[in-house]
């Protein structure tokens, strides 16, 4: 892709995008979270949206390669001692990218639809809008999101109880612990 400067409208919007879109990348949100990379995590997330804005931002004249953007985001997350072979840098690097271009063009419709889909308390990952090409990205809204919900996700199945095992009696200490003993010997001599 050949470089050209953002409009000076667009670098808010695009640095909100990218805060947004990392802060929904779930390898990067558990390794900061953990504190993979020690009791500095946080700042190496923060130095990372400031150094992915700069990628974009210094790349005065030359084109902008993926690749190079994938080698900044796996990076920060070795920092963090993460390796995401889950094929989320390369998709978060194209995400990027993407979202860069509209801001280039001053279309604004995939940091909005971040935006609502973190408001709603939804993570980006989750939230994909549905296709349709009679609508334009600027009508997209809640109600255009596919959403994991918990009715989608296969329902655990039940244990059964096994007849003739006894249920076990719960038994309270002088602490507060509970005992788990069962009334029956099971088998065993004293």
């Amino acid at each position: 892709m050949e470089w050209k400067p953002l409009p000076e409208t667009a670098v808010p919007q695009f640095k909100e995008g990218i805060n947004l879109l990392l802060s929904s990348w779930p390898a990067l949100r558990m390794a900061v979270e953990n504190e993979w990379g020690g009791p500095h995590s946080r700042d190496i997330d923060n130095q990372l949206a400031l150094d992915v804005f700069d990628w974009f931002a210094i790349s005065r004249g030359e084109p902008l390669y993926i690749d190079d953007l994938e080698n900044l985001l796996d990076e920060k997350m070795l920092s963090l001692n993460t390796e995401a072979e889950d094929g989320s840098v390369q998709e978060t690097a194209e995400r990027l990218l993407i979202m860069f271009e509209e801001c280039l063009d001053g279309n604004f419709g995939s940091i909005q639809l971040l935006r609502e889909s973190w408001n709603l308390g939804i993570p980006a990952h989750f939230a994909k809008q549905v296709e349709d090409s009679d609508q334009d990205i600027d009508d997209v809204g809640p109600s255009d999101m596919i959403v994991d919900t918990p009715e989608s996700l296969p329902m655990p199945i039940p244990v059964q109880e096994v007849k003739g095992d006894p249920k076990p009696e719960l038994m309270e200490d002088e602490d507060g612990f509970r005992k788990v003993t069962y009334k029956k010997n099971r088998g065993r001599k004293k």
